[in-house]
């Protein structure tokens, strides 16, 4: 009887640290930026700057129309930057997966958004979205 007590208070402890810390990771995102994606280009560029810290990886979430990425291109603040394959039609209110940023944790100072062209009624937003 102790040890099926004992199993199920370690399962039960395993589950809620499991859950802590899927909460924890979901409550780090930090809002690095915005930009309102025009139909006639096909191209937008979000500011990010050396003063919002390092990141490990990134996402990007769409509001008031879908927006079809085909790359997204981050420029560090060391001057490298590197361009991450989309390719996925991101409906409104949707968001991608976290992007992993190759390497250690690194100052972003801004991320080209590369999408198809599209008429719009009115222009989505794109917001990106860090985490350290």
């Amino acid at each position: 009887m102790l040890k099926k007590t004992v199993r199920s208070t370690i399962g039960i402890l395993f589950v809620l640290t499991l859950s802590a810390s899927l909460y924890a990771q979901e409550g780090r995102w930090d809002h690095l930026g915005d930009a309102h994606v025009d139909g006639a280009q096909d191209h937008d560029n979000i500011h990010v700057g050396k003063h919002d810290g390092r990141f490990r990886a990134i996402q990007l979430r769409v509001s008031g129309g879908a927006v079809y990425f085909e790359r997204v291109v981050v420029h560090f603040g060391d001057g490298t930057q590197e361009e991450l394959v989309i390719r996925d039609k991101i409906p409104s209110g949707g968001a991608t997966r976290a992007i992993d940023l190759p390497g250690e944790r690194r100052v972003i100072e801004s991320v080209e958004l590369w999408y198809g062209k599209d008429r719009w009624e009115h222009r989505p937003k794109v917001s990106l979205y860090g985490i350290r």
